[in-house]
């Protein structure tokens, strides 16, 4: 088959999320079947912010064996990156279906209207919270621009040929504006060869002298990191004598200025080591090194970075909220505490931090949902038969 994925950013933006994860897998995985795979994407290049456009790398690259296409960003509104280039791309290239991931965005739009045009099935993933993320009333020019892209979202969701979710909570969401027949259920998956990666002495790298327990993601209200501070300050008299630090990794979303007053403000600093921008070979030692994770988010769809964590066999302490009781399993393989509860998360914390045991035990589990469902090669597996049955049909 020749496939076309279209993604809001690829490589080497890594820290954009689970969307260019998602397609990145897909696109190695597919490749590695014989498929003829080509990623359409912007040139955002994620020096520290989600705003660096770089006219400077390649408009076309080969890595492995798929092919990425960017084409220059005129403009962005927010996360809304606008490349008109990737219409003519495509419009001169073949391809048997089109696959795009993340609808609020212009290269959904795009890839709408090349599949409309060519005639060829459209599958669509949204990973993104399509009414239910927090972002989007978060302030009135928001609430215009939702409104402004409906039109457009509904123009997406009707093109789709077939609609890929990762669970039941995300099909809830699609079932207000499409019949359920159109929709079908691959769950999310991380790529197993992370466990491969080489070792290195993370410890040593970032000065840590003790064990310590991992936060990995945006530096955003939204992921909860203000809830874990609070948490750490609870635990602090608990904690002098563990000899344990928190280490929190990610890149700025807006929350940075406000996460380092609020160490300093509760006097924390001794416990918390921030660390950002990491380049991923750092964060996969992060995972292989740490304690556990801690991962307090307000709002997720169907999260990656826990099943990274259950890779190395990491257990995972989150939360309630969305879409997260769908991936993971309360004492069966994470702590699940309710979200916005500081005084709780510090009580799961300091439940692993003591219990060894349950800690490795939960970890255990987790790794076993990575190995036998949530991993790739499962995913690309289901979602190559599903292109297949579209194009059949």
């Amino acid at each position: 088959m020749k496939i076309a994925l279209c993604c809001p950013a690829s490589l080497p933006a890594t820290q954009f999320g689970g969307i260019l994860f998602l397609c990145l897998d897909i696109a190695k995985e597919s490749s590695k079947h014989g498929h003829d795979v080509t990623i359409y994407t912007t040139d955002l290049d994620f020096a520290n912010n989600p705003k660096t456009f770089n006219k400077n790398l390649p408009r076309k690259e080969k890595i492995q064996n798929f092919l990425i296409k960017r084409s220059h960003t005129w403009f962005s509104i927010n996360l809304f990156f606008v490349n008109p280039g990737m219409y003519f791309e495509m419009s001169r290239d073949n391809f048997d279906i089109i696959h795009t991931i993340g609808i609020r965005s212009f290269q959904s739009f795009i890839a709408a209207l090349i599949s409309k045009k060519k005639k060829i099935p459209l599958v669509i993933s949204d990973q993104g919270g399509l009414t239910t993320h927090p972002e989007l009333t978060s302030s009135l020019l928001k609430k215009i621009l939702i409104k402004i892209q409906e039109p457009f979202i509904n123009f997406i969701i009707k093109s789709a040929t077939k609609i890929s979710v990762p669970n039941e909570y995300e099909k809830n969401i699609f079932l207000e504006y499409c019949d359920e027949s159109k929709i079908t259920i691959i769950p999310n998956g991380i790529n197993l060869d992370i466990k491969n990666s080489p070792i290195l002495d993370f410890k040593k790298k970032y000065n840590i002298p003790s064990n310590f327990v991992l936060f990995l993601g945006r530096f955003s209200k939204i992921k909860g990191l203000d809830i874990l501070l609070q948490s750490i300050h609870i635990l602090k008299k608990q904690l002098t004598d563990k000899k344990i630090k928190f280490i929190i990794m990610g890149v700025d979303f807006g929350f940075e200025t406000e996460m380092l007053n609020t160490i300093r403000n509760l006097n924390i600093s001794e416990l918390v080591s921030v660390i950002k921008n990491p380049p991923r070979e750092d964060v996969i030692q992060a995972y292989r090194e740490s304690n556990f994770l801690v991962y307090p988010s307000r709002w997720e769809l169907s999260p990656l970075t826990p099943l990274e964590a259950f890779a190395f066999k990491k257990a995972v302490i989150s939360t309630d909220a969305h879409g997260i009781p769908f991936t993971l399993q309360h004492d069966k393989n994470s702590l699940l505490v309710k979200s916005g509860d500081s005084k709780l998360l510090a009580e799961a914390i300091l439940e692993l931090i003591n219990d060894e045991q349950k800690c490795n035990l939960l970890g255990n589990t987790g790794h076993e949902l990575v190995i036998e469902k949530c991993n790739s090669n499962q995913m690309v597996k289901d979602t190559l038969g599903m292109y297949e049955q579209l194009i059949k049909e």
